[in-house]
């Protein structure tokens, strides 16, 4: 990834780099943030650090830094003092505290790889799926996607994304054919669709994953509680893991906007289903 560090500490930014620029990552330091925000006009980062100091409001530079960015990068910032809602209210995607911790500084980039990652596979409009039968298109799910990345710069809205996969699409498609793969897949679609809420919004986002866009949660374990009851509906699909020589697998995913971490996994095979 390319890595804005803009902090008045030097010690700050060349502990991070040691830290970072072994990893592969490239590494650009910046003292002033007016210089920063010119710099952001000519230049694209996947991911910048900002400690607003001695600016007492984060937002005016996090939103400069936004309005100046030619594309979508993760920003953290960074402060001796402070908490996730904070930075998240004032337009950041997450917190780190200072003194940097290397293995909190891992786990945030690691963040900001899957969001950036995710950004760009759902948008990649290269294969649309169309709309059917309460499944809306891959494109309409990238609007709603984009218009909640845009809620937690603008309001500091917090989304959750369930995605559900058949994680052993190819195998099955190698050993038993496109149609057996694709059949797989139309059935956990099927079932999906059974499933979910009258006002749950869920797309196919490739050809064996469906997402699940889970808007303003009325409590704090809500998303966590919804895909677990999802895993274990699926695990439930007794004649879905029945069918075909090869087995499906199916993985469930709980993601968060806009830190981008991952909260909950679910890897559902024939042995763990339900009998």
């Amino acid at each position: 990834m390319k890595i804005l560090i803009v902090d008045r500490e030097g010690i700050t930014a060349q502990l991070m780099k040691s830290r970072l620029e072994p990893l592969g990552h490239q590494i650009k330091e910046e003292t002033s943030k007016n210089n920063a925000v010119e710099l952001l006009a000519n230049e694209r980062f996947d991911m910048i650090f900002i400690d607003p100091m001695p600016l007492t409001s984060a937002r005016p530079v996090i939103l400069n830094l936004r309005r100046a960015s030619a594309n979508y990068p993760y920003i953290l910032h960074m402060a001796t003092e402070g908490t996730q809602i904070e930075a998240i209210q004032s337009g950041a995607n997450d917190f780190i505290a200072k003194p940097i911790d290397p293995e909190s500084l891992d786990r945030k980039v690691e963040n900001a790889k899957r969001l950036t990652a995710l950004i760009k596979r759902i948008g990649d409009d290269k294969e649309d799926f169309p709309s059917a039968g309460g499944i809306i298109a891959k494109s309409a799910f990238n609007q709603l996607f984009l218009s909640a990345i845009d809620r937690a710069d603008r309001y500091g809205e917090r989304t959750y994304i369930v995605f559900i996969r058949v994680s052993n699409y190819q195998d099955i498609a190698e050993k038993e054919g496109p149609y057996a793969a694709d059949y797989a897949v139309a059935k956990l679609s099927q079932y999906l669709v059974r499933l979910r809420r009258q006002s749950d919004i869920i797309a196919q986002t490739e050809r064996y994953e469906y997402a699940l866009l889970l808007q303003r949660p009325l409590y704090e374990t809500e998303p966590e509680e919804a895909s677990n009851r999802f895993a274990e509906a699926v695990a439930g699909f007794k004649d879905f893991f029945a069918s075909g020589e090869v087995s499906p697998e199916v993985t469930v995913k709980l993601v968060d906007l806009p830190v981008g971490s991952q909260i909950v996994e679910h890897y559902l095979t024939k042995d763990s289903a339900k009998r």
